[in-house]
């Protein structure tokens, strides 16, 4: 038997309750971290092509920024908040953020504003770890699996949802300086409501000074790791262009929206329909649903038939996301040791961000040299790779290390 199937047998009683308080505000401080993060991503290309003129190349340089900061903050977050007091941690790394958003309000030039996108992603990688670690410790044991799918859906659909809102509220009023205060507010929002989450006492972990790969990266999930990184990929093309490939290549303004409101549909679709496959311990299978899902999405996001398979591919790609993050959490917690729960969260994030950064960065560049089609095209390409390299090798890697 496997340890996966192991924890999913475990039998719970009716005081093991999934949704108690302590559970809940984490998921919401932790939505509302995503929600002002995202509210913003979609429609930075267009306020850095409209404010300061910048062209595609120094778009996709830009907006790449945060995503290089989160990588190298990310590892040590692990690291601090298997060392810590995790909620301390949290209150301080969720400050910091909520700050942040005061310079995008102030910032003038393009290189200043490139600036603040770049160290934002320092506060915003280590408080996503801080609060994601908090959440395995006010779930019972015996939840944990079906607890943290739902514990994902809270970013995915403040991922998905935000830049829903953000382009009506843009599209209604034509400020983007609304959103950065709305932003602003919403980051203060979650962290009065991260501040006030109670945490299990625990024995703070005592590691050696010596340097060990294992103090930042769960080193025994790299080949998954380096398939997350594939997925993020496909992800951060998907999200970071799809408002300006809209409305400058296919002629979609307003349908952008709703183009994000079918991402969230199928985010959260997944998530009720895959508790149950998480909870039984059924990881490979939910990941292969999802990556396949996904797949279906991007292919027909590039093919961009007509409005229609535009909308679906919406759909496909969340519920394939929904399903697929999930079960990989999952995976990489599986193999951590009790003690690396905040490097197990960290690395899972890690591979994301690097995939997201890569994604960010390639597709600015493909766009800039052929047209942002072509970007889509690449991300479908990607993401078929990533459900190859884990049916040859990922799914056994994983399966073997739970024996």
């Amino acid at each position: 038997m496997t340890k996966t199937s192991e924890r999913s047998n475990t039998a719970y009683t009716p005081s093991d309750k999934l949704w108690n308080a302590e559970y809940l505000k984490v998921m919401a401080s932790n939505f509302l971290l995503f929600f002002a993060f995202y509210l913003l991503t979609p429609l930075l290309p267009l306020y850095l092509d409209r404010q300061f003129g910048a062209d595609k190349d120094m778009i996709g340089i830009v907006l790449s920024g945060y995503v290089i900061a989160t990588f190298v903050i990310r590892p040590f977050s692990g690291f601090i908040v298997d060392c810590f007091n995790r909620k301390k941690v949290l209150i301080i790394c969720f400050f910091a953020f909520s700050i942040c958003f005061f310079g995008y309000i102030g910032a003038g030039t393009l290189l200043m504003f490139a600036i603040i996108r770049t160290l934002h992603g320092i506060p915003f990688g280590a408080a996503t770890v801080a609060n994601s670690t908090v959440a395995i410790d006010v779930l019972p044991s015996s939840r944990r699996n079906e607890g943290m799918g739902f514990y994902g859906l809270s970013n995915n659909l403040a991922m998905a949802v935000a830049p829903t809102i953000a382009i009506y509220i843009y599209n209604s009023t034509d400020n983007f300086h609304i959103l950065f205060w709305i932003a602003l507010m919403l980051a203060f929002i979650g962290f009065f409501c991260s501040a006030t989450v109670k945490i299990p006492q625990r024995e703070l972990v005592q590691h050696e000074l010596k340097f060990d790969w294992d103090h930042f990266f769960l080193t025994s999930a790299w080949l998954m790791a380096a398939n997350v990184c594939l997925f993020g990929a496909c992800w951060g093309i998907m999200n970071n262009y799809v408002a300006i490939y809209s409305e400058k290549e296919l002629g979609i303004s307003e349908g952008t929206g709703l183009f994000f409101a079918m991402l969230s549909f199928g985010l959260v679709l997944s998530r009720i329909t895959g508790r149950k496959g998480l909870r039984e311990g059924k990881l490979v299978e939910n990941s292969y649903k999802g990556m396949l899902l996904c797949l279906a999405g991007f292919v027909l996001f590039a093919l961009s038939i007509n409005v229609w398979t535009y909308y679906i591919s919406a759909l496909f790609i969340g519920l394939g996301n929904g399903k697929m993050y999930p079960a990989f959490l999952n995976m990489f917690i599986s193999l951590a040791r009790h003690d690396q729960r905040g490097t197990a969260n960290s690395s899972i994030l890690i591979s994301w961000d690097v995939g997201m950064g890569i994604g960010i960065l390639s597709g600015g560049v493909v766009a800039q040299y052929f047209d942002y089609k072509a970007a889509f095209w690449a991300s479908a390409i990607i993401q078929a790779f990533g459900v190859i390299m884990f049916t040859g090798f990922t799914r056994q890697f994983f399966l073997h290390r739970t024996k």
